[in-house]
């Protein structure tokens, strides 16, 4: 007699609720939302292959952490920074990854820096959406290795954050490379464990992101 296949059990609301929220960051970082984006429930939920429960359960969560907002006469946006948020969002930045590269410097492991100068290495030749994702792992590893799970959810909120702002600023003109560069100043401060040489380098770091962030800004178009 053949057997009959059962088909496999309805995958919980909660589950598709945190792939619709996976999905919707992901959009972020690959354009396909953009800040101050409309969005309709019943077209994300057709964008993302699910019905509107579990999508609807995704935003309320999306709205509790700042990434969609819901704005008079135009109702719900993707959120968008002005120009005073963004200088906020690195000046914490800035201080939050010095505190980072200074608690990695103390209590980073071996295996720990290891990883961190085999990430530097592979940053050669990389660009574009590559640049960016290993980036964003190089630094993901770093406050790891930070050991300090409240500045590393302080640390999440911020990367969050930066979703919104649109394309990495490693796009802009010798940019990657100097990234590369300060890299590698942060990598080699925290492997001598010198924690105020690896805050140090890691702000600065930051403010210079933050200065192509800048000029970013000052040539798109009004």
């Amino acid at each position: 007699m053949a057997r009959t296949l059962k088909a496999p059990p309805p995958e919980p609301a909660g589950s598709l609720a945190d792939r619709a929220y996976d999905l919707f960051r992901e959009g972020l970082r690959t354009g396909t939302f953009r800040p101050g984006q409309r969005l309709l429930e019943t077209e994300l939920a057709e964008q993302l292959g699910m019905s509107r429960t579990p999508v609807r359960e995704a935003i309320r969560r999306l709205q509790s952490e700042g990434l969609i907002a819901h704005l008079p006469a135009r109702g719900l946006c993707v959120a968008a920074y002005d120009a005073a948020q963004v200088d906020e969002l690195y000046v914490m930045r800035e201080a939050l990854e010095g505190t980072a590269a200074r608690l990695a410097a103390q209590h980073a492991g071996r295996p720990e820096i290891a990883l961190l100068q085999r990430m530097l290495a592979q940053e050669e030749g990389l660009t574009g959406e590559a640049a960016a994702e290993h980036n964003r792992r190089f630094h993901r590893a770093l406050h790891q290795a930070a050991h300090n799970r409240y500045l590393l959810r302080s640390l999440s909120a911020i990367s969050d954050a930066l979703l919104l702002l649109g394309p990495t600023t490693l796009e802009t003109a010798g940019r990657a490379a100097a990234a590369r560069a300060e890299h590698a100043r942060i990598v080699a401060a925290i492997a001598a464990r010198d924690g105020a040489a690896a805050e140090a380098a890691a702000r600065a770091h930051i403010a210079a992101a933050h200065e192509a962030r800048l000029a970013m800004a000052a040539t798109e178009p009004a």
